[in-house]
């Protein structure tokens, strides 16, 4: 069996999980933080499990059965103050708190926020278009959803820069528990409840109002759960759009043909292909690599391997969209594939919330940035591009490139 969880692997690992599709669709293997977990690696078992009630999102599922067995822990999991958000709870307190979000996240609101998005990636591109050459990791993909959600959430502009270094904090640090992490989530989670605070003497039409106000008719919502809401949005909701941006821009580097196929329908005005194009960088190399945890409620069965109460459950979606049974040749990029139900988001409940709105960040990012520099260029050798560590998400440190310098901004 190939190695897994090294430095080689973090930057191709489809090799890896094409072995493990083949010889070992489920397998327990034990993980870096020393954590033993079930990986799940083949579409049709990835699509089942994510959507299977038996397996919980609550740490706690695992922590009591982990102890008693003398077994590692999971990493966070007594992190309560933060703990009570979307993706670490079940039904009913799930349910009720995907209602309060929904609505920000609607299609239609994603559309009614394309203007700003479009303004956000021109100031951006405006910003390093004369230089002729960016790191469009830290100059572009990065800054661009983290502006867009504060502005969505109702983070003052004048607070978002603050955001911005405690953000690039944790994305370069992985998220861990200690040092400089530790003081930007306690300095995020400080700043939120204290947002919250002065959002409710001044409500506007942001999500945060909005919060507000349904937990003020009756939806119950404390001023914790709050807070953890907005935490998670802000990570989740900019943390996969920058490795889909980085990643999906990387993979139309490293493949020409379809580059060139896109670049020249957008010339003639036809952003079809954009649209499913977009989906199938989602599916090739998608921005989340392993679904979030997941935990036996019970014993059960997955294809023919038994699982026990309290096991973690890892879906990796980077396997299960590249698995030849439900995608014919899966590792070729194309553009306009069809019947493309990819797992870049999720399954079931737990799909992401925040899916439309990412959507339109991805495809305004790459579709301006292949229409303003045509000549857009990798400058470093693909194999030596450097891979942020941790166990959920799939992302650049880097992405160096160079075109040819224009003057001016987007609009003259």
């Amino acid at each position: 069996m190939p190695p897994l969880f090294t430095w080689e692997f973090a930057s191709d690992p489809y090799p890896a999980y094409a072995w493990l599709r083949e010889h070992a669709p489920v397998r327990k293997t034990t993980l870096p933080s020393g954590v033993e977990a079930w990986l799940v690696t083949r579409y049709a078992d990835a699509r089942r499990v994510l959507a299977d009630p038996r397996l919980s999102k609550n740490p706690l599922r695992h922590s009591a059965a982990a102890h008693a067995r003398g077994r590692v822990g999971i990493p966070g999991e007594r992190s309560a103050d933060l703990m009570t958000h979307l993706l670490n709870i079940d039904p009913p307190d799930h349910t009720r708190l995907r209602r309060l979000v929904s609505a920000a996240f609607t299609p239609r609101r994603a559309a009614e926020f394309t203007p700003r998005v479009q303004e956000l990636t021109d100031q951006l591109i405006d910003a390093f278009a004369e230089r002729g050459s960016a790191d469009l990791i830290h100059e572009f993909a990065f800054p661009l959803p983290l502006y867009a959600i504060c502005d969505m959430l109702g983070v003052p502009p004048e607070d978002q820069d603050d955001f911005r270094d405690w953000a690039g904090m944790m994305i370069r640090h992985g998220g861990g528990p200690r040092g400089g992490v530790a003081r930007s989530v306690k300095k995020i989670r400080d700043y939120l409840a204290d947002l919250i605070h002065r959002k409710r003497e001044n409500l506007g039409d942001d999500l945060i109002s909005g919060l507000i106000r349904a937990s003020d008719h009756g939806e119950h919502l404390t001023e914790n759960e709050a807070a953890a809401m907005c935490f998670v949005l802000l990570f989740a909701g900019f943390e996969t759009t920058i490795n889909l941006i980085g990643n999906g821009t990387l993979a139309l580097l490293r493949n020409p043909d379809e580059r060139a196929r896109l670049q020249a329908a957008l010339t003639s005005g036809d952003t079809a292909l954009l649209d499913t194009g977009v989906e199938e960088l989602l599916r090739y190399d998608g921005p989340v690599e392993l679904a979030t945890w997941r935990f036996a409620t019970a014993p059960m069965t997955i294809d023919g391997q038994h699982i026990a109460e309290g096991d973690p459950v890892l879906v990796v979606l980077a396997a299960a969209d590249r698995d030849p049974r439900r995608f014919p040749d899966p590792d070729r990029l194309d553009l306009s594939r069809r019947d493309n139900q990819h797992l870049g988001y999720g399954h079931g409940i737990h799909y992401c919330v925040g899916a439309p709105l990412a959507r339109i960040e991805a495809r305004t990012a790459i579709g301006t940035l292949l229409t303003r520099l045509p000549d857009l260029r990798l400058d470093a050798d693909p194999d030596e591009l450097r891979w942020r560590g941790g166990l959920i998400m799939r992302g650049l440190r880097t992405l160096p490139v160079t075109f040819t310098p224009h003057g001016g901004p987007a609009s003259s």
